[in-house]
Formats: structure tokens, C-alpha cells, sequence
């Protein structure tokens, strides 16, 4: 199966230096997204012999890939980032899963990293794929859990964008309105949105743990207090997005008691020490309008696929 590397950079030439030989190492073509860089990353890019995506605006992470996805090919895509640095052998023992034709997309396990070199190696798990439970709350399965843990394969809810493995033509049936990652999300979560809407179109997505690399997470419930107010408001705003674009009614109506006792005690937690998340709701119902029109293509797509709606809080077993 041919398949693509595609690694974003956003002058992030310190990162790409250790992650781009680790990548080009693998049976695949790279392709470096130049996002309108100003540091090395052109010169480092050619230094390995990868292909160099160069956008001369720089666009959002969405906006980015989407232009990517339109000008690469491979029947397979590993979605990478630069601060993610992959052991060898990450692509061998992904690749077969996708030989099942009902897996759209493959979860490695992650670990923990503060940076490139080994001594910057934590024994804890990054992700070991992503969650989503009945109260819309995405999760990094597994999130700090010694890094030996989450050792066996299984059933996925979707894969962490760091670092993900997708069949092209389960990103292709994904795509609303020619993209696949939704502009309006901008960055934060984007990639859970994906995975819902893979699963809610019948797609599969299976955790790999063989299938490994070390991760410097930016985002996640170790670091989230150390993020700008407007990535946390994103954050928030994008939850609201997701569930217009992915829900269903019965699943709605399942779980309402636990979604009303979580909203109310999340606005009660934002007014008390998060009141800069209250412009959260303000962007969400601005975006309305859009979501409620990808929800809608979302649903004709599900209809004439006949997949059933798709589960929540799926978990590989630790």
C-alpha cells in the first residue's frame, strides 16, 4: 500500500531536524508542509530528501491540510506532526490493519516526551487513541499511564492527530464540502471531529501498540493551564461544534442527564475561575449556521451508507 507522510511545520525547524530523519527512515513518500516558515525549515527539508509543500500565507492547521490533502497522493496517510519523533518499524506494524476494509485509520501509542533526545523520554503514555464520553468530553486514552501500559491491540474511538494513520479513501468519504478538516476548528480537536465522523460514516479505527513514537504534547490535562486563553477557548467552543456537526438525537436523549449535570457545572466552574471561556459560546453560536450545513451533508452521506450511528467512549483495553 503506498502512502504518504505528510508532517506539518510551523517554523518548528528545531523539531523537524529529529523528526524528519525518523520519518524518511520509513517506506513512504514525505512531504513537509512549509507553513509559511521564516526559519530553517526549507534547508532541512532538503537536507533529507523530502518533498516541500510551500505555502506562502501562513493558513490555519485545518486550513493546511486540507490544501495538503488536495496536492499529495498515496493510499494511505500518515498525519504527523513535527514535535512527534517515530520509532522504527511505526509503519510496518500499522499498515496491515488497513488491510481489513472496514479499518479507516490505525492509533499508534504515544509516549511521552519533553523533547527530541532520549533523555528527554518520560516513561508515560501521551495517547493511546482518543475517547469521547457521554459528556462530550474528548480524552487522550490512557494519558499518563506507564508507557508499558495499553500493550495490547484493539478497537479505537479515532486516532490522535499527532500522529495518525488514515486510508485515503476514508479521509476522501469524510470529506464535507471538499475538506476534510473543518476551517471553522481552526486547530484544537479537529481531529477528534474527523475520527466521529469516520465512525459515524462505519469506518473502524484500531490501536497498534507495536506501532510506536514519542510525542511533546502541547494540549492535553497536564498542560491545559499553561495554554493561551484563546486555545482553551477554541478548545471549548470546538466541543460544541463537534456535537451540532456529530451527534444524534437518540444518543442526545440517552445521555441528557449527565450532559445538563456537566454543562451546568461547567459554567458554574467558568464563572468562577475561567471567565475568559465565557466568549466560548459566543464563537459556537456564531458557527452555528455552518456545522448545522455540514451536519446535514453529514447525514445525507450516513442515509446512503446505511452505517448506524456511531458509538461513544470507545476504549482500547490498558
Amino acid at each position: 500500500m503506498t502512502t504518504t507522510i505528510l508532517i506539518m511545520s510551523w517554523d518548528e525547524a528545531h523539531l523537524l531536524r529529529h523528526s524528519l530523519p525518523r520519518a524518511t527512515a520509513e517506506e513512504a513518500h514525505v512531504v513537509v508542509i512549509d507553513n509559511a516558515c521564516t526559519d530553517d525549515t526549507a534547508r532541512i527539508i532538503a537536507e533529507h530528501g523530502a518533498e516541500r509543500l510551500h505555502l506562502a500565507e501562513r493558513l490555519s492547521y485545518c486550513e493546511a491540510l486540507n490544501r495538503a490533502m488536495g496536492q499529495t497522493g498515496g493510499e494511505a496517510v500518515l498525519l504527523l506532526n513535527a514535535d512527534c519523533f517515530l520509532e522504527p518499524g511505526f509503519l510496518s506494524a500499522a499498515l496491515p490493519h488497513l488491510e481489513d476494509r472496514t479499518v479507516g485509520s490505525v492509533a499508534p501509542r504515544l509516549l511521552r516526551t519533553l523533547g527530541p533526545s532520549a533523555e528527554d523520554r518520560l516513561d508515560a503514555i501521551d495517547a493511546a487513541g482518543l475517547a469521547v464520553d457521554r459528556r462530550r468530553k474528548n480524552t487522550l486514552v490512557g494519558h499518563g499511564r506507564p508507557a508499558l501500559a495499553y500493550d495490547r491491540p484493539g478497537e479505537a474511538f479515532g486516532a490522535d492527530g499527532a500522529a495518525a494513520l488514515y486510508r485515503r479513501a476514508t479521509l476522501e468519504h469524510c470529506a464535507l464540502d471538499g475538506e476534510l478538516f473543518d476551517p471553522d476548528m481552526e486547530r484544537w480537536a479537529s481531529d477528534v471531529d474527523v475520527a466521529w465522523r469516520a465512525r459515524t460514516l462505519g469506518w473502524r479505527c484500531v490501536y497498534e501498540p507495536l506501532s510506536m513514537a514519542y510525542h511533546v504534547r502541547t494540549y492535553s490535562p497536564s498542560t491545559r493551564g499553561r495554554m493561551p486563553a484563546r486555545d482553551r477557548r477554541m478548545q471549548f467552543r470546538n466541543r460544541y461544534l463537534m456535537m451540532v456537526k456529530n451527534d444524534t438525537r437518540g444518543a442526545l436523549a440517552r445521555d441528557l442527564p449527565a450532559l445538563v449535570a456537566y454543562e451546568l457545572g461547567a459554567l458554574a466552574y467558568i464563572l468562577a475561575f475561567e471567565r475568559e471561556l465565557l466568549g466560548g459560546y459566543r464563537d459556537a453560536a456564531r458557527l452555528l449556521g455552518r456545522a448545522r450545513s455540514r451536519r446535514r451533508q453529514l447525514g445525507d452521506r450516513r442515509r446512503v451508507a446505511g452505517s448506524p450511528p456511531a458509538p461513544l467512549g470507545l476504549e482500547p483495553a490498558p
